[in-house]
């Protein structure tokens, strides 16, 4: 079964007025549109359709999660999805671009497809830095990783004007460091 099937509302058959329909949503999303960065997704899409000879307007309410990988540990996190919106469908002869918030259907149309609205959705519904809330990264990978304490750059600092070659991009480094803050030195 094609993925926008899924998500296709034919509403040519629905009488004027309000309806309510549910999805669900998972993987065979993402791999329709190739994203390698969801690796698992499992929700639910919930659509109050207001029917009008005019217009559709769908109120959709996404909830669910889905798992990326941690920006902190590079291990599996899951992310929760929660996503309220709005699209309005219009009908023209004159079909317009979608812009994510209006889509154009012709008159003789007799189905809405909210595929890539619901997409776009949930990925705008996730967070900038996708992170394990604090405790629950990998503790292993976190090991790996090591911040340098600015006592520990001022030393390596002193090493790099004593040592020079490569380890003068250290001084550098702490001198543009510090003209980009305004001399200030970040810790």
């Amino acid at each position: 079964m094609d993925v926008a099937e899924l998500y296709t509302i034919p509403y040519k058959s629905l009488e004027n007025g309000e309806h309510t329909l549910e999805f669900r949503f998972d993987d065979s999303l993402f791999a329709a549109y190739e994203n390698t960065d969801i690796r698992h997704a499992q929700g639910r899409v919930g659509v109050t359709l207001l029917r009008s000879a005019s217009m559709l307007e769908l109120k959709v309410s996404i909830r669910g999660s889905v798992v990326v990988a941690c920006d902190r540990c590079l291990d599996d996190c899951t992310v929760p999805v929660e996503f309220d919106g709005t699209l309005v469908v219009k009908f023209s002869d004159e079909v317009s671009d979608y812009d994510g918030e209006v889509m154009w259907l012709s008159p003789s149309a007799g189905s809405v497809d909210l595929t890539q609205y619901v997409y776009e959705s949930i990925l705008l519904s996730l967070p900038y830095q996708r992170v394990h809330p604090d405790g629950e990264c990998d503790p292993e990978m976190l090991g790996r990783f090591r911040i340098v304490t600015g006592e520990e750059f001022d030393r390596l600092e002193q090493q790099a004007g004593s040592q020079g070659g490569a380890m003068r991009g250290l001084a550098d480094l702490r001198r543009r460091m510090e003209e980009s803050h305004g001399g200030e030195n970040e810790e």
